[in-house]
This record gives structure tokens, sequence and C-alpha cells, in this order.
């Protein structure tokens, strides 16, 4: 049997120190905005767009861009992680879906969650998440949700004073 991945991007969008999460109806899973990129798009721009969309937030992300550009050739902003997941594991541990991840972090000015895409999750199945929260929770949450919801507050809020991070 073939494995069949698709790419994918994520954006933690975090705003007043928390994250947020809703719970994935088809996946039945805690997870942040994201989906597919489209054949015309770049993964950052993919994440931006899937933000918007379910979220309604403008979303600034935070991540550095490399330094390798030419005439044909040019450095696009980095994932904080590039991940594989499996999306379909059948009952004898083979899996035929994966998706190719590209997780960025991004900032809010906002917590006002108004969806600006069809047929997204409604506005209170989404909630926001603290650290606080997201150790008190864990029990609900998939490892690398915890982690890199964590990792994502800590470098927005960083990102947003420096001085903090000193």
């Amino acid at each position: 049997m073939e494995t069949t991945r698709h790419f994918v991007a994520t954006v933690y969008v975090v705003s007043d120190g928390a994250t947020c999460l809703h719970e994935h109806e088809r996946l039945e899973m805690w997870l942040p905005p994201g989906g597919h990129v489209d054949r015309d798009e770049l993964p950052h721009e993919a994440a931006l767009r899937e933000a918007r969309e379910e979220t309604g937030l403008d979303v600034e992300l935070v991540t550095e861009t490399g330094d390798l550009d030419s005439e044909t050739a040019s450095s696009l902003p980095q994932p904080q992680h590039f991940l594989l997941e499996d999306i379909d594991v059948h009952p004898d541990g083979r899996v035929s879906h994966q998706h190719v991840d590209f997780v960025f972090y991004g900032h809010a000015e906002s917590r006002d969650i108004d969806p600006d895409g069809h047929d997204e999750a409604h506005p209170e199945s989404w909630e926001w998440f603290t650290p606080a929260d997201l150790r008190e929770r864990a029990d609900e949450l998939a490892d690398d949700v915890v982690e890199a919801g964590l990792r994502a507050i800590e470098t927005v809020d960083a990102a947003e004073d420096p001085a903090d991070s000193e």
C-alpha cells in the first residue's frame, strides 16, 4: 500500500500570552489553525490564509528568513518545525495518509475569533490556552501540541518584548 502525503501549514497564533486551539471534529483532537497548501501557495502564505479563514485573525508570523538569495532563488520564511504527521493509521500499523507540516508561530493583536472562511468551526469552539492551561489539560492534548503551544507563546512573547527574553 502506498502512503499518500500532503503538504500542510499550521500556525500557533499567540495573543496576550495564550494560543488558540479548537477540537477538530474529524481528527478528534485539539489543533491550531492550519490546512493544506494550495498548488499556487508557499507554506507561509498557506499558514496565514488558514489562520485568517479559520479564526478571522490577522497574524504576523514570527520567523526568520534565510539570507541565500540570487537572481533565480529567494529564501523563504522558515517554519519553527517541519513535521511528518500520521493521519490515517490502520489497525495493523500501516499508515496510508500523512501530512508534511510546515509549523509557524504568529502574533495576533486580538483574541476575537470571527472565521472568515466557509464551513469553518464556530467561534465558540475555539479556546485560548495559556501555558498553565496547556500543562493542566495535557491529558486532552497531543504531546506535540502542548510543546509547540508552549514554545510558541514563549517565542512570540519574547519577540514582542525583547527585554523579557534577556
